[in-house]
């Protein structure tokens, strides 16, 4: 949150969440979603979109909404996109027409599973249809319509754009998204990268084999906050903010941070990723002891976590015992470009709620974790105000999210 239209002007507008949702494959809606995680329910199961021959690996962590086993159909990632807008502007009292509203979202991979489908199968559909903009206006008459493909980061990218926006006055309130699906393509590359074909999700275990993906999508209602913001911090907030809506005010935003090291195609790079760390932790005027709950990245490769967890001991130094830290992807598998929105979800309601959910499937912690506090097997009871959300992606694209409990 660095952009402003006047460099010398004061400190950068108190911007609140004040709607969220989301779909994964452990539930739809952020409510069945968080209960999920927290009870420690996986999404994992054998792969149902194609036919799994030819591929080493058997599992993904899939929405199950096909019309069959076996059998895909195209407009699958639009579809969740609408569903999480639609639940985020209900909870902030929107409604639904959002022509006033930009709308910023963060993919991967956008529709491509359409386009396989369509240059596989002959799928018949309106080309038009794989820009989500086309779908937005006509759900719900959006005008201002943004995509971003930054990878894996590319939702906290987004957000970081639409934090800007609210700082240069552009917009009162805006709504960031992300979504991805589970493409053939993208599958069949994983699978051949891995030196053993994952058959979980399992972050930060010395046993770990690599990523396995998953589908979701999630969606946040942010707004410049004029007036006074506050919440109970028992899991039903009650804070108002000026804007259009007026919804319950679901926590903070202190800070989003963005950098490109452009270090490898696809290795991560440790210094880059704690220079997004420090970075997040500057602009939020917060120090690593004041983080109290750590979204880790966690993609379960043997580079990535090694990368993450070397630089926040790198960052956090002695603190690094000290924060609460989980890892949702063991149960979500990776949702891709909308895995870091869907990881700030889950920080707010840890949160509101003191309930932080478990990293399932870690025995053994890899050398560079042991010293973290991982919450394992079950949820863990927090009383953390600040929370750090991280996201990585190919080429050195990292995002670091600060968010704060709707307390004041």
């Amino acid at each position: 949150m660095t952009a402003h239209p006047d460099p010398a002007a004061a400190a950068p507008p108190d911007l609140v969440f004040t709607g969220l949702g989301a779909v994964a494959s452990v539930g739809s809606g952020v409510d069945e979603i968080f209960e999920a995680l927290c009870a420690g329910r996986s999404g994992r199961a054998e792969l149902r979109g194609f036919d799994p021959v030819g591929f080493r690996a058997r599992h993904a962590y899939e929405i199950d909404d096909r019309p069959a086993p076996g059998t895909d159909e195209p407009g699958r990632a639009t579809r969740w996109l609408i569903a999480a807008i639609a639940e985020a502007a209900h909870d902030a009292g929107l409604g639904e027409d959002l022509s006033e509203v930009p709308v910023l979202i963060g993919t991967g991979l956008r529709e491509l599973r359409s386009a396989e489908l369509r240059w596989r199968d002959g799928a018949d559909f309106d080309m038009a249809e794989l820009h989500f903009g086309t779908a937005l206006r006509e759900r719900f008459g959006a005008v201002r319509t943004h995509t971003f493909s930054n990878a894996c980061s590319a939702s906290l990218y987004a957000l970081a754009m639409g934090s800007d926006l609210l700082a240069a006055q552009e917009a009162d309130t805006v709504i960031v998204a992300g979504v991805d699906t589970l493409t053939e393509s993208m599958y069949g590359l994983l699978d051949r990268v891995h030196m053993e074909a994952p058959d979980r999700l399992r972050p930060f275990d010395r046993d770990r084999k690599g990523v396995l993906m998953g589908e979701g999508a999630a969606a946040v209602v942010l707004r410049r906050n004029t007036g006074t913001a506050t919440g109970t911090g028992t899991g039903t907030s009650t804070g108002t903010a000026a804007g259009r809506g007026g919804g319950a005010v679901r926590g903070r935003l202190r800070s989003v941070h963005v950098n490109c090291d452009g270090y490898h195609v696809t290795a991560p790079d440790r210094d880059g990723i704690a220079e997004a760390v420090r970075g997040a932790h500057r602009e939020a005027g917060v120090k690593p002891e004041d983080i109290g709950l750590v979204m880790l990245h966690g993609t379960g490769t043997l580079l990535n976590d090694e990368a993450e967890a070397a630089a926040i001991g790198d960052v956090f130094g002695p603190q690094a015992g000290t924060p609460l830290m989980t890892a949702v992807k063991s149960m979500t598998g990776h949702t891709s470009g909308g895995s870091g929105l869907l990881s700030l979800i889950v920080a707010l309601k840890a949160l509101d709620s003191g309930r932080v959910p478990p990293t399932i499937g870690l025995r053994e912690p890899i050398e560079e974790a042991a010293a973290f506090r991982i919450v394992r097997d079950r949820e863990a009871a927090a009383e953390a105000v600040l929370a750090q959300v991280d996201a990585f992606g190919f080429g050195g694209v990292n995002a670091v999210a600060v968010v704060e409990r709707a307390v004041w």
